[in-house]
């Protein structure tokens, strides 16, 4: 059995280093798998980057000028589409496919006259929009119907407005595939099946995390940093913005006591931040990562948009308890023993729910504790997640 992933980015962010694991997991078990992407050099002997950083930053300029967003990029999709006729994969995986790396059209016409199995992981809920990888600050639901006059048309191009277009082109073109759709939560797939998608087979499977980096480590980032008085109450994002809930965190520092709390960001701040905020920028280490977790005392995540959150995962592995928004999947991470959920952009409810966790430690419950936390962690042990879509695969290759 041959498998193709195909991806914007390989062994980087969370789209990247999910293609990693799951060629990883393949190779263990002798099953040949290729991934081909076009953002960054982490190539290796299962990868293949297969577009010149020049070359996705015109596609870029051209879908911002044009908004074309997944239809242009034809050169190198024909260049993917010799390197898949060299290897005839038995299946085809893919997963982010709106950063410029593929021609929708061409790659579909391709994989139906091939008549190859496909999955689609959606990391968000671009393919079944007309632009859009998320609609929840907007509360647009035309792509149930159809969209058009996109509200969040700016964000995608300077002159035109192809919502309408793009949204019937991609229902157009997945006419014919054998297609399976994975999501990583249970809310993503409720809209899929509200979706143009609604006639394919759906299934949850969870993204994973590595359990033997983020455990509990010994907790010394407080006295290194000398907070080792404070409770601090933490946040980790990529970037900062208000899409991931910095005015929030602005707001707790405004309402929480500096002679117990301090509020630690990880991460690229992109707008304003309480100068009483620790922000410590991001962290390429994942181990260094590990100790900040293990060394907060609640963990929150106030997204306004979010299908699952691995963050949040990877803060209870290290036996940090969780307060999220109800937003989007978030809320699935968490059971009753182990975090919160609140209302969206509800600053009172965070602070009524931190404490509601603090009281359950001080009276020595087990709820919320170290052990709760890394126990729901285990149900999302990466080996475990990815095994999933293996045996999704054989299920498919042997009928």
């Amino acid at each position: 059995m041959k498998i193709v992933q195909i991806n914007c980015v390989y062994k980087r962010s969370s789209t990247g280093n999910i293609c990693y694991s799951i060629s990883n997991l393949l190779k263990e078990k002798g099953i040949k798998c290729t991934t081909f992407y076009t953002i960054g050099q982490e190539e290796d002997e299962n990868s293949i980057k297969y577009m010149s950083s020049f070359e996705t930053k015109v596609e870029a300029l051209k879908s911002r000028i044009f908004g074309n967003y997944g239809f242009n990029s034809k050169a190198a999709t024909k260049r993917l589409l010799r390197r898949l006729h060299e290897i005839k994969p038995d299946i085809i995986h893919l997963h982010n496919l709106h950063s410029h790396n593929v021609n929708i059209d061409l790659l579909f016409e391709y994989i139906k006259k091939n008549k190859i199995k496909t999955y689609w992981t959606f990391h968000d809920c671009w393919a079944f929009t007309g632009y859009c990888p998320h609609f929840q600050i907007s509360k647009c639901t035309k792509w149930k119907t159809g969209c058009s006059k996109c509200p969040s048309k700016k964000e995608f191009s300077w002159f035109f407005d192809r919502s309408s277009s793009l949204y019937e082109r991609k229902k157009k073109a997945i006419e014919g595939l054998d297609l399976t759709i994975i999501t990583p939560s249970n809310w993503l797939a409720s809209l899929v099946k509200e979706s143009f998608f609604s006639n394919c087979k759906i299934k949850t499977i969870y993204n994973g995390i590595d359990l033997e980096v983020f455990k509990p480590t010994e907790p010394d980032w407080k006295s290194k940093n000398n907070l080792q008085d404070k409770r601090i109450i933490l946040g980790v994002s990529d970037r900062w913005t208000a899409k991931k809930g910095l005015d929030i965190f602005n707001q707790l520092a405004e309402r929480l006591s500096g002679d117990t709390y301090k509020i630690v960001l990880v991460g690229k701040i992109e707008g304003e931040i309480d100068s009483r905020i620790v922000a410590i920028g991001r962290t390429s280490s994942q181990k260094e990562l590990a100790k900040v977790y293990s060394s907060a005392d609640i963990f929150i995540t106030p997204t306004r948009e979010e299908v699952l959150g691995l963050v949040s995962i990877e803060a209870l592995a290290c036996g940090t308890p969780v307060i999220t928004f109800n937003t989007g999947g978030s809320p699935e991470i968490i059971d009753e023993n182990s975090g919160l959920v609140t209302k969206t952009n509800d600053v009172g409810g965070i602070i009524e729910a931190i404490k509601t966790i603090e009281g359950e430690r001080l009276n020595g419950s087990s709820k919320f504790s170290k052990d709760s936390c890394v126990a729901r962690a285990r149900f999302f042990n990466k080996e475990d997640k990815f095994q999933e879509y293996i045996d999704e695969y054989l299920k498919d290759f042997k009928k």
